[in-house]
């Protein structure tokens, strides 16, 4: 089993900075993608950022230049960095961990709510 634990979330001004961990325990695939996916109120869960075992980074558009992916293949662990946070970025946003072998294999976390307001 898989396990996969946020934190980091709140509340944070337009304009502001937040930065999102993500631990990783159990059973972890060697190949994998990590990643943050986020859903607002109605809509459907996106794509924020993952990055691979290997460094391979892919980016939602909406966040581009503005969120940066980092992991740490040693400890398990995947960060969001994210700055100039806009009132649209508000939503619960969710680790996700993903084998690249068996791809329907992945693993959420329980989400952490970020909510950008003035």
């Amino acid at each position: 089993q898989v396990r996969l634990v946020e934190s980091g979330g709140g509340l944070v001004q337009p304009g502001g900075s937040l930065r999102l961990s993500c631990v990783v325990s159990g059973s972890i695939f060697t190949l994998n993608v990590m990643g943050w996916y986020r859903q607002a109120p109605g809509k459907d869960r996106e794509l924020v950022a993952r990055i691979s075992t290997g460094g391979t980074i892919n980016y939602g558009d909406s966040v581009k230049g503005r969120f940066t992916i980092s992991r740490d293949n040693a400890k398990n662990t995947v960060d969001l960095q994210m700055n100039s946070l806009k009132q649209e970025d508000t939503a619960v946003y969710y680790c996700n961990i993903r084998d690249v072998m068996i791809p329907t294999r992945e693993y959420w976390g329980q989400g952490t709510q970020v909510t950008v307001s003035s």
